[in-house]
C-alpha cells in the first residue's frame, strides 16, 4: 500500500501542495520573514524525504506536474503589467538602466568571487546565472558549461534569501518607495522575490515580475557575448 502511494503521481504533488499549505499558514499567523512559505517548503520536503528514505526521482514522479505550472504562472504576471503599462512606460530608461545594472553586478560579483576562492571554470560559470528564474538559468548554464543542477540550486537559494532579506535591507538603507524596491528584489530574488513584494503592494511586485523577466533576457545576451568573446 505505502509503495503503490509513493509511486502514485499524486504522492509528489499532495505533498507539496500540502506542506505549502502549511508553511503559508505559519507565515501568516507568525508573520515571519525567516517562515518564508517557499523556504520553509523546501526545508520541510528536504527533511520529509530524507526522513522517510524516499528518492528525489520518486517524488518527482509527482513534484513535475508542480514545476510545470511555473510557467504559466510567470505568464499570468502579465496581466498586472498591462494594468501599470503608462507607469511603466514613464519610467522606461531608469528601469532598464537598473535592471541592466542589477545584471552586470550580479554576474562580476557572483562569478569574480567564485574565481578568487579558486572555483573551477564550470562552478564559476554555474553562479553567473544566480539571480535569474529557474528555467532560464539552467538553460543559460548548459550553454556556457555550467552545471545545471548546482546552478538549479543556487537560483533558489539566492531567491529565497532575496525574499527573507531584501526588503528589510533596502528599508535599511533608506529605500521606501515600491519602485526602487521591487526593481531591486526582483531583478536579484526573480520569482520568489516577486511573491514576497507583491505581499508589500501591488506595484511593487509589478515593477519585480518586470525586473525579472528583462534580467533573464539581459543576463543571457550578456553570458552568451561574453562567452563567444573570451570562451
Amino acid at each position: 500500500m505505502w509503495n503503490e502511494l509513493l509511486s502514485s503521481p499524486l504522492f509528489g504533488a499532495g505533498l507539496t501542495l500540502g506542506v505549502y499549505a502549511l508553511a503559508q499558514k505559519t507565515y501568516q499567523r507568525t508573520g515571519r520573514i525567516f517562515f518564508n512559505p517557499v523556504a520553509l517548503s523546501i526545508a520541510s520536503i528536504i527533511v520529509i524525504l530524507l526522513l522517510g528514505r524516499i528518492p528525489y526521482e520518486t517524488y518527482m514522479e509527482g513534484g513535475k506536474y508542480v514545476l510545470f505550472l511555473l510557467g504559466p504562472s510567470v505568464v499570468a504576471l502579465a496581466v498586472p503589467l498591462y494594468s501599470r503599462r503608462r507607469e511603466i512606460m514613464q519610467r522606461k530608461l531608469p528601469i532598464l538602466a537598473g535592471i541592466f545594472a542589477s545584471s552586470v553586478s550580479s554576474i562580476v560579483s557572483a562569478c569574480g568571487l567564485a574565481w578568487l576562492l579558486g572555483g573551477s571554470p564550470p562552478v564559476v560559470l554555474s553562479l553567473a546565472p544566480k539571480s535569474v528564474t529557474t528555467p532560464i538559468a539552467i538553460s543559460i548554464a548548459e550553454k556556457i558549461g555550467g552545471i545545471p543542477p548546482l546552478t538549479a540550486a543556487l537560483v533558489v537559494l539566492t531567491g529565497c534569501l532575496g525574499a527573507i532579506c531584501g526588503p528589510e535591507f533596502c528599508r535599511l538603507i533608506g529605500i521606501r518607495n515600491s519602485l526602487p524596491m521591487g526593481l531591486a528584489v526582483g531583478a536579484s530574488a526573480h520569482g520568489i522575490g516577486t511573491a514576497r513584494m507583491l505581499e508589500e503592494n501591488r506595484m511593487a511586485g509589478v515593477i519585480s515580475g518586470l525586473a525579472f523577466g528583462l534580467n533573464g533576457l539581459i543576463t543571457a545576451f550578456l553570458l552568451s557575448l561574453i562567452v563567444s568573446i573570451f570562451g
